[in-house]
């Protein structure tokens, strides 16, 4: 019988697995690709995870915890993974910024989504997911994370769902044995309390007296429903730092939120002459540039042709992907995007440019995405 016990004692077999002399064997899918249709987390460097928590935060707002295989090398606070589900046989991804701390006990970690009306992945996160499902993700990525040693003053700031990496980083300092700033502080800027996330632990840490909160301040600020009470109200401005006695030239200061708020503490630490002691947090998903498939196009010249099928087309200057679908293949893929690696296939002959980086590639017998990837003149691929 499979456990998840197993892929957890791997160690050398992970490390074995992963040799390229295995690779040279099962190029040009990575063994990964065959050993995760045994058991949905073995793997020799893919990251999964299987879901073991979900917690409501808001009515839009979900928190699952999550529990990696051994592929997972772990997470410093403020980063994030890209988070990948597979619907219909199509895997789509979507970043998401790790909520929990890194100084915990075990392996899980979690993540905390806000439900986007647009976000196909947040929507389903948010209303479909299920304990015990098992989710694609990359390994942890991001320079969004404090420095080795902690400054005197430090300020937290965030917006909406910006507020889960610094949660993190607030989270690990107060279960770690670091020592905490001089004064760190926490500001948050959300529509209502019913929109904010993580009202319950923020409440908690508000209310906490502990020697290890001596240096904290926690402070909130809802634009839409200010509290009556409410030390501070609407939109960030210099206004509020001051209020606060923060100068931003002497305090390091991260931001995660919407645009707009970080546009603006951007030009607020800019005219404040503080631009260097501000961290900022932009998350960014791979994206197919239209203008380079136009160009493409536009340059398109020679043949496409398909190895296995022994069919063949004049290069249109799609990816090779929608061109074998066009002449009436069906290879695999998953997300579409250059991320999961399903669809990757022996590029035999030609020269390949690469739609989101521009690269290019001629060597013979290498492996490429063929949903990124489109034909530079003639190009055989093994399809």
């Amino acid at each position: 019988m499979f456990t998840d016990g197993w892929e957890c004692s791997m160690g050398v077999v992970r490390n074995a697995l992963a040799s390229r002399a295995v690779g040279s064997v099962t190029s040009p899918h990575h063994v990964d690709h065959y050993l995760e249709k045994l058991h949905p987390l073995w793997t020799a460097e893919a990251v999964r995870a299987k879901v073991v928590g979900i917690e409501r935060e808001t009515d839009n707002a979900t928190t699952v915890t999550l529990r990696p295989n051994g592929a997972w090398k772990g997470f410093t606070p403020g980063q994030h993974v890209e988070f990948g589900i597979e619907v219909d046989g199509v895997r789509k991804v979507r970043v998401f910024s790790i909520s929990s701390s890194a100084a915990g006990k075990g392996r899980n970690f979690s993540v905390s989504v806000k439900a986007h009306p647009d976000g196909f992945v947040s929507r389903f996160l948010n209303s479909r997911l299920a304990s015990g499902e098992v989710v694609y993700l990359s390994q942890a990525q991001g320079e969004f994370v404090l420095p080795a040693g902690l400054p005197d003053q430090l300020l937290l700031l965030s917006g909406g769902s910006g507020i889960t990496p610094v949660m993190s980083m607030l989270r690990t300092m107060l279960e770690s044995d670091v020592l905490l700033p001089r004064r760190v502080t926490f500001l948050h800027y959300a529509r209502s309390r019913d929109d904010e996330m993580f009202t319950d632990a923020l409440d908690a840490l508000q209310a906490s007296t502990g020697r290890d909160l001596s240096s904290v301040e926690i402070t909130r600020v809802y634009t839409r429903e200010p509290d009556d009470a409410a030390e501070l109200t609407g939109r960030f401005t210099i206004d509020h730092l001051k209020h606060l006695g923060i100068d931003p030239a002497t305090t390091l200061t991260y931001v995660c939120g919407p645009a707009g708020l970080i546009a603006t503490v951007r030009d607020t630490y800019t005219e404040q002459d503080a631009a260097d002691q501000l961290r900022m947090e932009y998350f960014k998903v791979p994206t197919i540039d239209p203008a380079l498939l136009e160009a493409a196009a536009a340059q398109a010249s020679g043949t496409l042709s398909f190895d296995r099928s022994g069919s063949a087309a004049s290069n249109s200057g799609a990816t090779i992907l929608e061109q074998a679908e066009a002449a009436g293949l069906t290879p695999e893929y998953g997300c579409r995007m250059g991320v999961c690696n399903t669809c990757a296939v022996k590029k035999l002959h030609g020269a390949v440019r690469h739609v989101i980086s521009g690269e290019v590639n001629a060597n013979t017998d290498e492996t490429i995405k063929p949903c990124v990837h489109v034909p530079v003149g003639d190009v055989t691929v093994a399809l």
